[in-house]
């Protein structure tokens, strides 16, 4: 039950650099502040402090992580032809649709996957990895634009009916894994509030594992939002999901799962989150039979001054 915070997101980001319209995370480095976090990714405070869950005047943790919010391509200064495709999926106000350019290409949506739109494409996954410079089995940043190497347009575009969806989620008996989600801390709260865990405390949790990013696989294949094993998914699907069993493919679904592991850890614990936020990192087991290792004390410290600034006492 080992869930750690590990964030490879370095090499997913430089495979998509056109990628501009995507939100991403971004580690907070020591004496690092909001106005200055915003300023070099060009985006204003306010908007930065709300896509966070933040006051505009917060303080910031290193090592927390923060959602650089999603920014048309114009906005950030880039004239690059695959900006330019993905402002106007925006601008056309469609979730559903890809936008592509004249020399065949493909905005990833939501959900995608590289065998799925390679499928449609009429070509290989290897053969459109190959042709994007990507590793095929690197997760998709949503809104990133592919080449399709001359595949039709018609054959590009995304599955848009329910029964082609629908497959997305995948059995319950399958472990998480990772889509092209974010989710936002008020959901987050949401979800926490529903199943009887402290809004501030799942939310904390949430950043400091992933920046609410459900398309991370950490080094110990932790998955999604709240980094999350395959067989501690497993064990929270047949333990504590009840009738409600939980969705591989969907954020909300992982946020559900670490919520449920949160409220188990907090009724062994007595309702400490320290301790509770400890055993999610560590393992409550290993903690109180050897103590915290120190990777685990600082850990904690940071979901706790995390706690503090999503509205936690």
């Amino acid at each position: 039950m080992r869930l750690r915070a590990l964030l490879p997101v370095v090499a997913a980001m430089l495979a998509f650099p056109g990628a501009a319209s995507a939100s991403f995370p971004h580690v907070v480095a020591p004496g690092e502040s909001l106005s200055s976090v915003a300023a070099s990714d060009g985006v204003t405070v306010e908007d930065l402090a709300a896509t966070n869950g933040l006051p505009p005047d917060a303080s910031l943790l290193a090592g927390s992580t923060l959602m650089i919010p999603a920014q048309a391509p114009g906005d950030a200064g880039s004239e690059a032809s695959a900006g330019e495709t993905a402002t106007s999926t925006a601008e056309s106000g469609s979730s559903s649709e890809g936008a592509e350019s004249s020399d065949a290409s493909y905005v990833v949506q939501p959900g995608d996957t590289l065998s799925a739109i390679a499928a449609r494409a009429g070509t290989s996954t290897a053969a459109l990895a190959a042709v994007n410079g990507i590793d095929p089995n690197a997760p998709l940043l949503s809104g990133a634009v592919l080449t399709l190497s001359g595949a039709s347009t018609e054959a590009a575009e995304p599955a848009s009916s329910a029964a082609e969806a629908a497959p997305a989620e995948g059995s319950a008996s399958e472990p998480p894994y990772p889509t092209a989600e974010t989710v936002t801390p008020s959901e987050v709260g949401s979800i926490a509030a529903e199943n009887g865990v402290p809004p501030s405390l799942a939310e904390a949790i949430a950043s400091q594992e992933s920046g609410f990013n459900n398309n991370l696989t950490s080094s110990a294949d932790a998955r999604g939002v709240m980094q999350i094993l395959p067989e501690t998914w497993s064990w929270i699907g047949k333990t504590l999901a009840g009738p409600t069993p939980l969705a591989p493919a969907s954020a909300a679904s992982n946020v559900r799962g670490g919520v449920l592991l949160l409220h188990s850890l907090l009724s062994e614990t007595g309702g400490d989150p320290a301790l509770a936020a400890a055993g999610y990192y560590q393992g409550l087991s290993s903690v109180l039979q050897e103590g915290e290792v120190p990777s685990t004390e600082e850990y904690v410290g940071n979901v706790l001054a995390l706690q503090q600034q999503f509205g936690g006492e």
